[in-house]
Protein backbone atom coordinates (compact mmCIF):
# COMPACT_ATOMS: atom_id res chain seq x y z
CA UNK A 1 0.00 0.00 0.00
CA UNK A 2 1.42 3.31 -0.91
CA UNK A 3 1.54 6.36 0.95
CA UNK A 4 -1.42 8.23 -0.54
CA UNK A 5 -3.12 5.32 -0.14
CA UNK A 6 -2.02 4.74 3.49
CA UNK A 7 -3.76 9.17 3.82
CA UNK A 8 -6.78 8.95 2.30
CA UNK A 9 -7.42 5.27 4.94
CA UNK A 10 -6.48 7.69 8.08
CA UNK A 11 -8.10 10.37 6.23
CA UNK A 12 -11.32 8.05 6.43
CA UNK A 13 -10.81 7.24 10.01
CA UNK A 14 -10.40 3.54 9.20
CA UNK A 15 -9.09 1.99 12.70
CA UNK A 16 -7.07 -0.99 10.54
CA UNK A 17 -5.07 1.14 9.03
CA UNK A 18 -4.12 3.29 12.05
CA UNK A 19 -3.36 -0.20 14.08
CA UNK A 20 -0.71 -1.06 11.34
CA UNK A 21 0.91 2.16 11.26
CA UNK A 22 1.06 2.21 15.15
CA UNK A 23 2.60 -1.21 15.31
CA UNK A 24 5.05 -0.73 12.61
CA UNK A 25 6.01 2.06 13.94
CA UNK A 26 6.02 1.75 17.82
CA UNK A 27 9.06 -0.30 18.53
CA UNK A 28 11.25 1.96 16.23
CA UNK A 29 9.68 4.84 18.15
CA UNK A 30 10.80 3.67 21.70
CA UNK A 31 14.29 2.68 20.55
CA UNK A 32 14.61 6.27 19.14
CA UNK A 33 13.16 7.98 22.19
CA UNK A 34 15.24 6.29 24.59
CA UNK A 35 18.19 8.77 24.18
CA UNK A 36 15.64 11.63 25.46
CA UNK A 37 16.11 9.96 28.96
CA UNK A 38 12.42 9.18 29.88
CA UNK A 39 10.26 6.18 31.17
CA UNK A 40 9.13 3.76 29.26
CA UNK A 41 5.89 4.51 30.45
CA UNK A 42 6.55 8.45 29.01
CA UNK A 43 7.48 7.53 26.32
CA UNK A 44 4.56 5.11 25.41
CA UNK A 45 2.70 8.47 25.88
CA UNK A 46 4.12 10.42 23.58
CA UNK A 47 3.95 7.96 20.63
CA UNK A 48 0.51 7.47 21.35
CA UNK A 49 -0.48 11.09 21.36
CA UNK A 50 1.95 11.70 18.35
CA UNK A 51 -0.56 8.59 16.46
CA UNK A 52 -3.19 11.17 17.59
CA UNK A 53 -1.89 13.89 15.61
CA UNK A 54 -1.05 11.74 12.99
CA UNK A 55 -5.08 11.24 12.41
CA UNK A 56 -6.13 14.22 13.31
CA UNK A 57 -4.47 15.60 10.65
CA UNK A 58 -5.14 12.96 7.85
CA UNK A 59 -8.86 13.95 9.07
CA UNK A 60 -8.66 17.26 8.61
CA UNK A 61 -7.20 16.87 4.69
CA UNK A 62 -3.59 18.35 5.79
CA UNK A 63 -1.92 15.00 4.69
CA UNK A 64 -2.37 15.44 0.91
CA UNK A 65 0.67 17.24 0.53
CA UNK A 66 3.36 15.64 2.47
CA UNK A 67 6.39 15.37 1.43
CA UNK A 68 7.73 12.67 3.84
CA UNK A 69 6.76 9.30 4.79
CA UNK A 70 4.31 8.84 6.93
CA UNK A 71 6.76 7.04 9.57
CA UNK A 72 9.04 10.25 9.35
CA UNK A 73 6.42 12.28 9.75
CA UNK A 74 5.28 10.43 12.81
CA UNK A 75 8.72 10.61 14.61
CA UNK A 76 9.31 14.65 13.69
CA UNK A 77 6.16 14.98 16.07
CA UNK A 78 7.04 12.68 18.60
CA UNK A 79 10.74 13.65 18.78
CA UNK A 80 9.76 17.92 19.44
CA UNK A 81 6.76 15.76 22.12
CA UNK A 82 10.09 14.07 23.81
CA UNK A 83 11.74 16.72 24.08
CA UNK A 84 8.91 18.57 25.59
CA UNK A 85 8.25 16.13 28.04
CA UNK A 86 12.40 15.44 29.11
CA UNK A 87 11.85 19.73 29.31
CA UNK A 88 9.39 19.34 32.05
CA UNK A 89 11.12 16.53 34.09
CA UNK A 90 13.57 19.11 34.40
CA UNK A 91 15.80 16.17 32.23
CA UNK A 92 18.21 17.54 29.19
CA UNK A 93 18.85 16.18 25.88
CA UNK A 94 21.80 16.69 24.16
CA UNK A 95 22.46 18.25 20.92
CA UNK A 96 18.65 19.01 20.44
CA UNK A 97 18.55 22.29 18.02
CA UNK A 98 15.66 23.80 19.37
CA UNK A 99 16.28 23.74 23.16
CA UNK A 100 14.08 27.04 24.59
CA UNK A 101 11.56 27.69 21.95
CA UNK A 102 7.88 26.93 23.08
CA UNK A 103 6.29 24.26 21.06
CA UNK A 104 3.19 24.21 19.03
CA UNK A 105 3.00 20.87 17.81
CA UNK A 106 0.47 21.03 15.35
CA UNK A 107 2.22 24.45 13.79
CA UNK A 108 5.32 21.64 13.54
CA UNK A 109 2.92 19.39 12.12
CA UNK A 110 2.12 21.31 9.72
CA UNK A 111 5.40 22.39 8.98
CA UNK A 112 6.14 18.84 7.84
CA UNK A 113 3.92 18.74 4.83
CA UNK A 114 5.16 21.43 2.53
CA UNK A 115 9.13 20.97 3.86
CA UNK A 116 10.74 19.68 0.56
CA UNK A 117 14.40 18.15 0.79
CA UNK A 118 17.32 20.43 0.57
CA UNK A 119 20.32 19.68 -1.43
CA UNK A 120 22.03 17.87 0.60
CA UNK A 121 19.10 15.46 1.79
CA UNK A 122 18.49 14.58 -1.88
CA UNK A 123 22.27 13.49 -2.25
CA UNK A 124 21.99 11.64 0.77
CA UNK A 125 19.01 10.03 -0.32
CA UNK A 126 20.67 8.96 -3.63
CA UNK A 127 24.12 7.87 -2.17
CA UNK A 128 22.24 5.76 -0.01
CA UNK A 129 19.86 4.09 -2.25
CA UNK A 130 23.31 3.04 -4.38
CA UNK A 131 24.77 1.07 -1.36
CA UNK A 132 24.48 -2.35 -0.76
CA UNK A 133 21.27 -4.21 1.03
CA UNK A 134 23.75 -5.12 4.40
CA UNK A 135 24.71 -1.34 4.53
CA UNK A 136 21.00 0.11 4.14
CA UNK A 137 20.24 -2.44 6.82
CA UNK A 138 22.64 -1.79 8.85
CA UNK A 139 22.37 2.03 8.65
CA UNK A 140 18.72 2.14 9.07
CA UNK A 141 18.58 0.12 12.00
CA UNK A 142 21.05 2.27 13.88
CA UNK A 143 20.30 6.00 12.72
CA UNK A 144 16.90 5.64 11.50
CA UNK A 145 15.48 2.72 14.26
CA UNK A 146 17.48 3.51 17.03
CA UNK A 147 19.43 0.29 17.78
CA UNK A 148 22.48 0.04 19.86
CA UNK A 149 25.36 -1.74 18.00
CA UNK A 150 24.96 -4.38 20.73
CA UNK A 151 20.93 -5.01 19.72
CA UNK A 152 22.64 -4.62 15.61
CA UNK A 153 24.51 -7.62 16.40
CA UNK A 154 21.92 -9.48 17.67
CA UNK A 155 19.48 -8.80 15.22
CA UNK A 156 21.31 -9.31 12.45
CA UNK A 157 23.35 -12.72 13.17
CA UNK A 158 26.69 -11.07 13.56
CA UNK A 159 29.25 -12.72 15.97
CA UNK A 160 29.83 -9.55 18.04
CA UNK A 161 29.42 -5.85 18.41
CA UNK A 162 33.07 -5.15 16.78
CA UNK A 163 31.84 -6.98 13.18
CA UNK A 164 28.99 -4.56 13.25
CA UNK A 165 30.97 -1.32 14.22
CA UNK A 166 33.45 -2.03 11.40
CA UNK A 167 30.39 -2.53 8.84
CA UNK A 168 28.75 0.49 9.90
CA UNK A 169 32.02 2.82 9.06
CA UNK A 170 32.60 0.93 5.74
CA UNK A 171 29.11 1.77 4.82
CA UNK A 172 29.55 5.47 6.30
CA UNK A 173 33.03 5.48 4.37
CA UNK A 174 31.10 4.44 1.33
CA UNK A 175 28.22 6.61 1.72
CA UNK A 176 30.75 9.64 1.93
CA UNK A 177 32.00 8.46 -1.54
CA UNK A 178 28.65 8.34 -2.71
CA UNK A 179 27.85 12.06 -2.13
CA UNK A 180 31.93 13.11 -2.19
CA UNK A 181 32.03 14.24 1.06
CA UNK A 182 35.52 14.55 1.97
CA UNK A 183 35.77 13.86 5.91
Amino acid sequence: MNKQQLILLLKSSDNKTLEKIYLDNRDSFINFARKFNLSDNDIVDVYQDAIIVLQEKAIEGKLENLKCSISTYLFGIGKYMLFEKARKNNKTVSNFPLENEAYNYKKIADDFIDEEPNEFQVLLQKGFTSLGKKCKEVLTLFYYRGFTIDEIAKKLNYNNKNVVKSHKSRCIKKLKENINIKS
